[in-house]
């Protein structure tokens, strides 16, 4: 099972992070590690999985009008987890040697978005905070058709659109968190990604 990105990849992702701050790549992934990760939402979704919510320590709460998924954070020590965490490992430390990020911890939950779901406009980090450096989203839908629905919209800092991303199984987008707000539109069939953000030393958790 391959578990780091390639040179050849992680250039690509530096270059384009570089030109304009976000990069969609598709079928890096080993088959058997997205089926496993897929198999894994779905085995647990009823039993682990809990409404997310927004806000911040204590003030995190549930809003419905704003998100309508389902979370379940990745835990170091699962083995179909660790295969998706030395992934991100890898792209940390290829990127830190190629751009001096300075990118340290890596935080990333499931999320299961059921027909009708969807999670309104907003930015991971905000400006100067340092909370989250870079986001990424990875997907795990095979089979996806634009009927479907649920596209990752990714705007620029004017609220421009600039990518309407179908979630299809293997693609994995990397943005800068502060720069870009997104949005996932409403779902009419099951819908399941992983959500990372990778930090710098000294910030936060769990904002």
């Amino acid at each position: 099972m391959v578990c780091k990105f390639n040179e050849s990849v992680l250039d690509e992702v530096a270059d384009k992070l570089v030109d304009r701050g976000y990069v969609c790549i598709d079928d890096l992934f080993d088959s058997e590690l997205v089926t496993g990760l897929r198999q894994k939402v779905f085995s647990q979704a009823d039993v682990t999985f809990k409404p997310a919510c927004i806000g911040r320590g204590h003030e995190q709460h549930r809003n419905t009008d704003v998100r309508r998924d389902s979370i379940r954070w990745l835990e170091p020590g699962c083995t179909t987890d660790n295969g998706y965490l030395s992934l991100m490992d890898s792209l940390k430390d290829g990127l830190n040697r190629r751009l001096f990020m300075g990118l340290f911890d890596y935080e990333s939950h499931y999320a299961l978005y059921r027909p009708g779901a969807f999670y309104k406009k907003h930015v991971d980090a905000l400006k100067g905070s340092q909370n989250r450096i870079l986001t990424t989203v990875f997907f795990m839908n095979p089979d996806w058709q634009a009927s479907h629905g649920g596209f990752l919209n990714l705007y620029d800092e004017q609220d421009n659109l600039l990518e309407n991303i179908a979630p299809q199984a293997g693609r994995l987008v990397i943005f800068l968190s502060e720069r870009f707000p997104h949005e996932v539109l409403p779902t009419t069939v099951d819908r399941a990604s992983i959500a990372g953000w990778f930090r710098v030393a000294g910030s936060q958790h769990g904002i």
